[in-house]
């Protein structure tokens, strides 16, 4: 032990006459006076704890009957700590270590909290992750001086993943995974757990918290489509709604398969963050001042350490550094910043078009990455002292060394230390926590063979003097388009002066001035839903919705008599203090929640089983989407004589709780109405055996005893383990199939629900679908290019989200009814669609003359709307003359023509429609020029056209 810098050390005799093996040290992080060493010992066979209130002066043996792995000062009490055990136990002391109590068994190690201060109302309360004794995981808190399984508290009723409970600030996060999704949620504040809403494709294989400060949480996320690199999304306040900051971070995976992803916050200057993105296998480093909402290329140096031109220019060459955090606990990584040295950054990198990994030479910026300068030409260790107004060098490398190096000035000049006599192989450097010293040590060995040597290099002789005001210059936090206003305000900092030779000292502080700005367009991030333009430079700051968002839909929990405001696609970021000025939210009215339909009812059993022994007690869940919940009424019916009305069915989430007695198939029902309108969920239980749930293919429209294929797409498929049960409308007697596809027809018309289980061992999963069978109407095939493969997730909500902006986009074009249109896109690559187009109701009508109808014909459709995809590609649909065809330039377009009916033509005054006939294959036409004869291109028969109706099946018109 040492109390003066490491000048001289003394013996600590915990034992007299006993080896001590010290396990690990803990010192309290708001009382450095009292430690914990945690020792194992030959002669004891339980483990012991030596306590210490006088930094190490003294110790007090201390036996405990449990072996600890890991412990936990509580974050403000300074007597108060947590103790996990090696067989998965957490114990809580409240006298520094003297008397230990049992809190909880099964708990999962690293996921523990102590209350967080200023959230959390009590401080004695601890958050964990345990299991329960079913072998799921659960969140539970409870407090330390009364805890057992009666007094803990579960603010999430479900099970979550192992391993996922993470307690940050405001936040608490988690993930759920059923039905092979998983969920990620979030709690703002402590209040209830909601899903986090990222954009509705990302479909998330991994999600990574980088940061939660000043109320906002950055996440980087691995998408569906991504292997080595991560997307990061900002949230809003709560935490709960996400827009993009910036694509394709990379990262890596480590030792016992943690991910390192390459974002570094930089220490110091709120909102700057540094990040490697990777492209096309090149990697290159940005930094963003304003919290991800901009990124720029680091500027280049234009000399060398040697006063040499770099010739290094943009577009084409910039700096680039390595964000790798190091594996040595004692070199504080490859780029290094500070808390108490604002605007001082150090890394080891590359100048060039991209990051080059042997590369590593040394660049220092004093003013926020502005400007940056090389001082090495090799990696070196690195130690800021006294706030960065000395700063230590030395070579990392696999030779002996003895001299180091340090600058006073932030990297201007560098002079020269030999720190010891015999050259020394160094580990690293240490210095005492905090900032303010400047005594530092370094510790290595002169063989592989011998123990460490710690040599001691004090800089407190080389300064006479305190630092006063006359020593101090100012300097103004700019980013890289000379702007000072960042985040709402301008910043100024302190500095010593390269002349002053003196000591800045524990009282020093770096800020200096800030000041408010008046708000400007770059002070706006684009809101959730939408993503910035990426097509041109003119539109780079515009914010448009994604094809899958509707904003001026109401919030799925949108209550009658309460209001939303529709976003306009622009928030400022939470942290900007901007005033006045530019206000791209203009505080967008505020509209009524409209009396809802209910959506998405769901009905399930607790734990997503749909099989049950005889007599076994069921919990039925009932689940809404979406509609208004207090007016909405519940007709409940359980398939074996029990029916009921229940009101607040959903809104409670009270289960309903019965028990079926004999073996057999119910077919439970529930029904939701109110006055916008109804929706019913099916569900068909097994009395049997614990059940599960999948995704039936089927064709929306159908035909009067047309062969109609009906498909269960079952993960993972497991052939001729599998029994299929299919069911077609209310009966109750399936079919049975051992194939995941089954043909079948429907005699008549009208909606009938299709329902099928597959069964494979203890487990069944379930879906349903409606189909619609008609007596007439025409399917038109579409075709996309292959530029849209690339988009596709093969999902099946992204099939129906893109079929329903096709569909919308065609009936504006075409003036017909959206009812009347379907669209289907298929499952799996290339992208392929069919057009459904469906009869109008009938209407008093009379005939048209052929000529007429050709005129209308051959009128064509002009060039419409359209919707963006992701990565900001912009989807229109036009129209030519000669067939429909989906492509991308920047835009994907329709590029022939669309001949349906005149009759379903917009006129003045008039709304006419057609009756078309399925009653043959339609032909197909191939693309032709806008200036040739329309008839001749339906009329011929050539292979390449992917959009049109032959005229010659609509025999008859009828106008209203």
């Amino acid at each position: 032990r040492s109390s003066d810098f490491g000048t001289s050390y003394t013996k600590l005799t915990l034992q007299p006459g006993v080896t001590t093996v010290i396990d690990n040290f803990y010192i309290c992080p708001t009382n450095k006076r009292k430690i914990i060493l945690l020792s194992s010992s030959l002669s004891d066979r339980d483990q012991s704890l030596f306590l210490s209130t006088d930094e190490g002066a003294t110790f007090q043996k201390q036996l405990v009957p449990f072996f600890v792995e890991t412990l936990t000062f509580h974050p403000k009490e300074e007597d108060k700590v947590l103790a996990y055990t090696k067989d998965s136990k957490l114990y809580v002391s409240s006298d520094l270590g003297k008397k230990w109590t049992l809190l909880q068994e099964r708990v999962t190690k690293d996921h523990v909290f102590w209350a967080v201060s200023g959230v959390d109302a009590d401080p004695d309360l601890v958050h964990m992750e345990a299991q329960d004794p079913g072998g799921g995981f659960r969140y539970v808190t409870c407090h330390i001086h009364n805890c057992s399984e009666k007094t803990l508290s579960a603010l999430f009723a479900g099970p979550i993943d192992h391993g996922s409970l993470t307690v940050q600030d405001d936040y608490i996060f988690f993930k759920a995974t059923s039905t092979n999704r998983t969920k990620y949620y979030v709690s703002y504040r402590r209040n209830e757990f909601v899903l986090m809403k990222l954009p509705k494709y990302a479909l998330p294989k991994d999600l990574q918290i980088i940061s939660t400060d000043e109320n906002q949480v950055f996440v980087a996320v691995q998408e569906w489509y991504q292997a080595d690199t991560y997307n990061l999304y900002q949230s809003d306040p709560r935490g709960v709604h996400y827009a993009l900051a910036l694509r394709d971070v990379r990262s890596s995976r480590q030792a016992e398969e943690s991910v390192v992803i390459d974002i570094l916050e930089v220490r110091g200057v709120k909102g700057v963050f540094l990040a490697n993105q990777k492209i096309d296998g090149k990697v290159m480093t940005l930094i963003t001042y304003n919290k991800g909402r901009d990124w720029d290329y680091l500027r280049p140096p234009s000399m060398d350490m040697n006063g040499k031109p770099t010739n290094c220019k943009p577009p084409d060459c910039h700096l680039h550094l390595h964000l790798r955090w190091a594996d040595n606990p004692y070199v504080s990584g490859t780029v290094h910043t500070k808390d108490t040295a604002p605007g001082l950054i150090m890394g080891a990198g590359n100048l060039g078009s991209q990051l080059v990994e042997y590369k590593e030479e040394m660049y220092i910026t004093s003013d926020c990455g502005h400007t940056w300068r090389q001082v090495f030409e090799e990696e070196h260790h690195i130690l800021y002292l006294d706030h960065g107004g000395v700063i230590v060098a030395i070579k990392d490398t696999s030779i002996p060394l003895k001299i180091l190096k340090f600058s006073l000035d932030e990297g201007l000049s560098w002079s020269t230390h030999n720190f010891t006599s015999t050259s020394v192989f160094v580990d690293g450097l240490l210095s005492e926590p905090g900032d303010e010293t400047l005594v530092m040590t370094v510790f290595g060995h002169i063989s592989f063979r011998s123990d460490w040597e710690l040599v001691k290099v004090d800089f407190r002789p080389s300064f006479s003097k305190q630092c006063s005001e006359d020593d101090y210059s100012s300097w103004d936090l700019t980013n890289l388009q000379g702007s000072r206003c960042i985040m709402g305000q301008q910043r100024s900092f302190r500095k010593r002066k390269s002349t002053s030779w003196c000591v800045k000292g524990r009282s020093f502080t770096s800020a200096l001035t800030s000041r408010v700005c008046e708000c400007r367009d770059a002070d706006f991030l684009c809101d959730y839903g939408f993503e910035r333009s990426s097509s041109s430079e003119s539109e780079a700051d515009k914010c448009s919705a994604n094809f899958w968002f509707n904003p001026l839909s109401p919030p799925d929990d949108c209550a009658l008599g309460q209001t939303y405001t529709s976003s306009l696609g622009y928030r400022k970021a939470v942290s900007n203090v901007c005033e006045g000025g530019v206000d791209l939210q203009q505080s967008p009215v505020q509209l009524q929640c409209p009396l809802m339909p209910p959506r998405g009812l769901q009905v399930s059993i607790r734990g997503e089983a749909v099989a049950v022994r005889p007599g076994e007690d069921v919990l039925f869940m009932v689940r809404q989407e979406q509609g208004d919940v207090l007016t909405t009424k519940y007709q409940v019916d359980l398939g074996d004589g029990f029916k009921a009305m229940y009101v607040n069915l959903t809104l409670t989430g009270e289960p309903i709780r019965h028990r079926y007695e004999s073996p057999g198939v119910y077919r439970v029902s529930v029904r939701a109405e109110n006055m916008a309108g109804h929706d019913e969920a099916v569900l068909f239980v097994q009395v049997n055996s614990p059940l599960q749930a999948l995704y039936l293919e089927v064709v929306p429209v159908i035909g009067i005893n047309q062969e109609v294929n009906l498909t269960a797409v079952l993960l993972p498929l497991n052939p001729n383990l599998t029994v299929f049960y299919w069911w077609i409308g209310h009966s109750l007697q399936p079919l049975l199939s051992l194939d995941n596809s089954v043909k079948t027809q429907f005699p008549d018309t009208g909606d009938v629900r299709v329902t099928v289980q597959a069964a494979c061992g203890n487990s069944v999963l379930q879906d349903s679908r409606v189909i619609r069978v008609l007596d007439q109407f025409q399917i038109v095939p579409l075709q996309f290019s292959k530029d849209l493969d690339a988009n596709n997730p093969n999902t099946p909500e992204w099939r129906e989200d893109v079929g329903l902006v096709v569909t919308r986009l065609l009936s504006k074009e075409t003036g017909v009814p959206e009812e009347l249109l379907v669209t289907v896109v298929k499952p799996g690559l290339p992208t392929l669609a069919d057009l459904y187009v469906l009869l109008p109701p009938p209407r008093p009508t009379r005939k048209r003359s052929l000529t007429s109808d050709k005129r209308a014909h051959q009128g064509g459709l002009p060039g419409g709307g359209g919707f963006v995809c992701r990565a900001g590609d912009r989807l229109r649909v036009g129209v030519g003359a000669s067939g429909a065809y989906l492509h991308q330039a920047p835009y994907w377009k329709v590029l022939g023509a669309l001949p349906l009916p005149p009759s379903y033509r917009k006129r003045p005054g008039r709304t006419v429609y057609a009756q078309m006939h399925n009653e043959k294959e339609q032909e197909m036409t191939s693309p032709m020029g806008h200036g040739e004869d329309v008839q001749s291109a339906i009329q011929g028969n050539h292979s390449g056209v992917v959009l049109s109706i032959n005229s010659r099946e609509m025999h008859s018109y009828l106008v209203s």
